[in-house]
Order: C-alpha cells, then structure tokens, then sequence
C-alpha cells in the first residue's frame, strides 16, 4: 500500500494517560497532548479521545488519518475489546463507539504492536528484518514486525508473551502467583515494573514504585539490589524463551523499565545459557522515541 502523504495522529490509550501527537507525512511532530486516563469510566475515556481529536485537528486538518494503540485487542470475531488490562475496556465496542462518535476512520492495534511499529518503521530497528518490541511498563506486552509489517496472527494476539508463564522458575518462584488474567504465573507479574514493585514488596514488606526501587539500588541499598537482581535473571528467562521461538533481529525495550541502565549490560550473558544456539548475537537496545515510540506507531497504522 503507498504511503500516505497526509498529516497522520496517533493516540496511545494507557492506563495511566493517554496521548496524542500529529506527525507530518515526513515524521515531523505537529502536535502533541497528555492527559490523564478517566480509570474506571468507559465513557468518560470515549469522550476524551474524541475531545483530544478535536485538538489535534484545530493544528491539522481533519483530513488527518488517526490510528489508536490501545491495551489488549479487539477480537477479530465479535469486534469488542479483550484482553485489556484496563479491565473497563473490556467486552466494550470501542471501534465502533469512536467511530461513531468522531465520524471518522479508525485504525487500531495493540500498544506493544504500536511501539514496535514505531521502532521498526524510524527508531532502534529501523532497517532489521525482524523486530521484537517490549513493553515493559505497569503491564508486559510484545509486538513483532516482520519487513516492516506487523506480525498479528490469525486471532491478533502474536507478541502476546505477557501471558505466557515464566519459563524455567526455581523454588522461589513457586506457587506462582495470580494473574489479572485468571492463570497463574504470568510473565506479566514478574517482568513489568508493577511486577518489580510486587515482588520487593512481598520480599521486604516495603512497597515502593520501581523507579524508587531502581534509585535506591543505585544508592546501594541490599535490598532494592537484590529485587533488581531477580527481575533481571527472570526477564532474561521470558526474553530467552522468544529468542527460542522468534530468533529476532533486535529487541527493543520499551516502558519505564527499559530505563534501566543495566538491562543492557547484563541481559545478555544471562540470556546466553537459555537460548538455544551456541552463539547469542541479538542486540537489545533501547528505544529512539522513548515513550513517544506507541503513539507515533499508532500514527504509522496507515502505512499498514
């Protein structure tokens, strides 16, 4: 499909803000707003997304395309939201309801498919054949682009490794907790930065933010080290496991945790002994676009 040479918005529907930017056909930033996400309210959300349209298209135009990355997905069978996180998005029709609302054409996606898009399409992997994107941020989330093309599968779940159970777990790790989802174990609940904050806290009974978690490790706290520790052997165990399946280009980290600098020097001698191969190449970077990177991807869903 050609490009299309039109200004383009993207809006990333998080659980914590939801942002909007305008990119000019070259990428350029023409706009660009954050607020924080009505939790809880559906519709309160619905009419906040077109409020924030509304904004952007005083700058752009209303010949603008718009594209959503959003948690979880809309089922290719019934068209309602699954698989949210944002548990109030949930069972609702929220391409139609925009639609709608706004008048115009939607493109959707998932978040993590949206930031990997970004990354692949201008950011850490422009250029490689097969990209690995992660969320990392109070969920755990994945998306995967083949050529420049999104990888979604028959049922739009691929990259889904979230819910997919901690591989290899040791005796600390058992029984493993429960998920949001329902099961039991989920790489969501040991790898995301709330997956950090739970397990410090179920470890010291001190329940901070993983940020402050990070800080204080970098301060010398024993205790903050240690939970860092065991977050990065376990995300080297998930990101491993996809290798296995995946064998991408590059993995690119996105979400608050992909600030944390010694991912990048220790992942990989820890992923080592996990993946199948006897030499362990894969890159794994940061993101150019920080977190910017969902809401230009969903600005890019046009090119699709």
């Amino acid at each position: 499909m050609a490009a299309v040479q039109k200004p383009r918005i993207g809006i990333d529907l998080g659980g914590t803000k939801i942002a909007i930017a305008a990119l000019s056909p070259n990428g350029s930033l023409l706009f660009e707003r954050r607020v924080a996400t009505p939790k809880g309210d559906y519709a309160a959300n619905l009419s906040c997304i077109a409020g924030l349209i509304d904004e952007a298209e005083t700058t752009v135009g209303k010949a603008a395309s718009i594209g959503i990355g959003m948690p979880g997905s809309l089922s290719p069978q019934t068209g309602l939201v699954r698989n949210a996180n944002s548990t109030w998005l949930n069972g609702k029709p929220l391409s139609q309801d925009l639609q709608q609302l706004t008048g115009r054409s939607i493109k959707f996606a998932n978040d993590a498919n949206c930031f990997a898009l970004s990354e692949a399409h201008d950011g850490a992997g422009a250029g490689a054949a097969c990209v690995f994107g992660v969320i990392l941020g109070t969920g755990c989330g994945g998306g995967v682009v083949l050529n420049g093309k999104l990888l979604n599968g028959s049922t739009a779940i691929a990259g889904e490794w979230g819910h997919n159970p901690l591989p290899w777990p040791d005796d600390s790790e058992m029984p493993p907790p429960v998920c949001w989802c329902g099961r039991a174990g989920c790489n969501e609940l040991w790898l995301s930065g709330s997956g950090i904050e739970r397990d410090h806290g179920v470890r010291t009974g001190q329940y901070l933010s993983a940020e402050a978690i990070y800080a204080a490790a970098l301060s010398g706290d024993a205790s903050a080290k240690a939970s860092l520790e065991r977050h990065t052997n376990r995300l080297a165990r998930g990101l491993a496991s996809v290798v296995n399946l995946l064998d991408p280009d590059i993995i690119v980290l996105g979400g608050g945790v992909s600030n944390m600098a010694h991912l990048y020097e220790q992942l990989p001698d820890l992923m080592a002994s996990f993946v199948f191969t006897d030499n362990f190449i894969t890159p794994i970077v940061p993101p150019v676009h920080g977190d910017a990177s969902g809401v230009r991807g969903a600005a890019w869903l046009w090119d699709e």
